[in-house]
């Protein structure tokens, strides 16, 4: 009877974490960007996530093959270098309610990417309104420079090629050679992910410019808040999957834009505008039908990332060590 309590109390904290700390990531990393340079914050959550996470794998035994190693390398060039280190840039213009909604389409480009790349014989029309639905909701909230700037116009569309680079990742991990051990192979792309982010910090010059007595306080507890509660809530997602159903806990999907929105407002002061609304609806809508679509597949055609995952698998749940 206690251990149904226990459960059950877990399960509650899981869906509180999946849903509302991935939702508020978003705003953690327009605040650590402020003072922290961009690649350097996205490369140190990674770096130390990655790290504890493949030392639990390795004190469990878990041996990686240099194969897997040179899979989980190429993953986190798309995931990590490409998809988070363009998503931490942008956030130095994009509103961070903005920037989630874009993030959020990610199912729609993988559905997309997933027809073109051959993985499925065909696509319904739930799946084609779903694509179409997905494209004219980053429409609206990518509008003409002429109209939001030419600064702004360029962020959000960084955040879009984010969001496609990273749906490439996904529909690569189908068949790359990754690790069997599902947290494992996260830690392996995570840790290369973060050596990539560093290095390319170092590149372009930022961290040479990076001096600690810049960052304030609410750039550093943000930074903290990635790393530490990214890494909570990844376990907790991980474990949500091996207690209830794929579909129950891919419901943080339609939940973290909305929350990402309503923190970016009362937090941040961003301004939640009708265009942001009717794109809100849009994106939702969006995701509905793609993973109705999904719902549908046979096994075969419907892999799991598509289902179970968060827009940011494993963002939310790799990069949630960041998403």
């Amino acid at each position: 009877m206690r251990d149904k309590s226990r459960e059950r109390i877990l399960l509650v904290l899981s869906f509180l974490a999946i849903h509302i700390i991935w939702g508020s990531t978003y705003l953690a990393i327009r605040y650590a960007v402020e003072t922290i340079p961009p690649l350097l914050t996205a490369g140190m959550r990674h770096l130390v996530g990655g790290a504890a996470l493949f030392a639990w794998c390795w004190a469990k035994g878990y041996r990686p093959t240099l194969k897997q190693w040179r899979a989980s390398l190429i993953l986190s060039v798309m995931f990590f270098l490409i998809g988070h280190g363009t998503l931490h840039w942008a956030e130095l213009i994009v509103p961070s309610g903005v920037a989630a909604l874009l993030i959020a389409t990610e199912p729609v480009w993988v559905a997309g990417l997933m027809a073109i790349f051959g993985y499925r014989s065909r696509t319904s029309a739930s799946g084609i309104a779903g694509l179409v639905i997905g494209i004219v909701a980053v429409a609206i909230l990518v509008d003409r420079p002429s109209t939001v700037g030419r600064a702004l116009f360029i962020g959000s569309v960084a955040v879009v090629i984010s969001a496609i680079v990273w749906s490439l990742g996904i529909v690569y991990s189908q068949k790359a050679p990754l690790h069997p051990m599902a947290i494992m192979s996260a830690s392996m792309t995570l840790l290369c992910g973060g050596v990539l982010l560093i290095a390319a910090s170092a590149i372009t010059g930022s961290l040479a410019h990076f001096r600690i007595s810049d960052v304030t306080l609410r750039s550093g507890l943000s930074l903290a808040y990635l790393t530490i509660f990214g890494a909570i809530t990844f376990a907790a997602y991980s474990w949500l999957l091996t207690r209830v159903s794929p579909v129950l806990v891919a419901t943080h999907t339609y939940t973290n834009p909305i929350i990402a929105v309503i923190l970016g407002a009362l937090a941040a002061g961003e301004h939640v505008t009708p265009r942001i609304v009717i794109a809100s609806i849009a994106v939702i809508a969006a995701i509905l039908l793609v993973k109705r679509e999904e719902s549908g597949r046979p096994a075969h055609e419907n892999p799991r990332e598509l289902l179970n995952s968060s827009p940011r698998p494993p963002a939310a749940a790799a990069s949630s060590l960041s998403d």
